[in-house]
């Protein structure tokens, strides 16, 4: 019987585009023969090795699961807007997402029911369907919110601490999906320090080459920089309804965000 190494499986992984388990099992049945392998799951029509899994999958569709105070959302890439909206394509990434509700709360682990329905979806369509991303939000005393675009290629999950209602739940999710530029943290804190420092960056060089006097220049770049994370941060951004309040206006006492996940198809 042959070693079959990690690295062995990782290699036919990546020229097949299945999951660990199938190229394991693939190498198995023959003794760690690589090319006998590739042909093994040619045969069983899960994979086409020459070229599928170079193919761009740009488009697909989100899919959002919520029990109780969990909620889940995903989204799986495909290479056609004519297989994203097949209904066979829908319905499997909507079980994917029931799946991944199954997650503790954080980022999306593939298992091998989820592997196994992206499996399925590359031998109906003949396409590189690929498992793109996925997390999980809340649990405990968690209150979760969510909002999928018709077309399913905008999808918002939000994570709440405190009692709110199906109104603000909603309002928040819709804010979430629709707001340019799309929030990119709840808090100031959670915007990266490396996104803020280029910011300053720009700004520092439009002040300079206003030719103001150091001061005023200075004072420039900081309101620049306030006026980029009130446009980036949730709670400081204009609410959409109504651009006279900011999202922290409208968060009733005792209910604050949590934190929330956006995704978009191609976005």
């Amino acid at each position: 019987m042959a070693t079959i190494t990690a690295k062995d499986v990782m290699a036919l992984r990546k020229a097949s585009g299945l999951g660990m388990m199938e190229a394991k099992k693939a190498l198995t049945e023959t003794n760690g023969d690589m090319e006998a392998a590739k042909e093994l799951l040619r045969k069983k029509g899960l994979a086409k090795m020459d070229g599928r899994t170079d193919r761009e999958s740009a488009e697909g569709k989100i899919a959002i699961a919520v029990e109780g105070s969990k909620g889940a959302i995903v989204l799986v890439n495909t290479e056609t807007d004519f297989t994203a909206n097949n209904d066979m394509f829908i319905e499997k990434v909507q079980i994917i997402a029931n799946e991944a509700l199954k997650n503790d709360a954080g980022e999306v682990v593939v298992n091998d029911s989820m592997q196994t329905l992206i499996d399925d979806i590359r031998v109906t369509t003949k396409e590189n369907a690929q498992f793109g991303k996925g997390k999980v939000l809340g649990g405990g005393n968690a209150t979760i919110g969510s909002y999928l675009h018709f077309t399913g290629k905008i999808g918002v999950l939000v994570e709440l601490e405190g009692e709110a209602s199906d109104d603000l739940l909603k309002d928040l999710c819709m804010h979430i999906s629709a707001i340019s530029p799309a929030p990119l943290g709840v808090n100031e804190d959670e915007i990266p320090a490396d996104i803020i420092e280029k910011e300053r960056e720009i700004a520092k060089a439009q002040a300079i080459e206003s030719g103001k006097p150091e001061a005023i220049a200075e004072k420039m770049v900081e309101g620049k920089i306030r006026k980029y994370l009130d446009e980036v941060t949730l709670t400081r951004q204009k609410f959409v309804k109504d651009d006279k309040k900011q999202i922290k206006d409208i968060l009733p006492a005792g209910v604050s965000i949590k934190q929330f996940v956006r995704y978009q198809i191609g976005g």
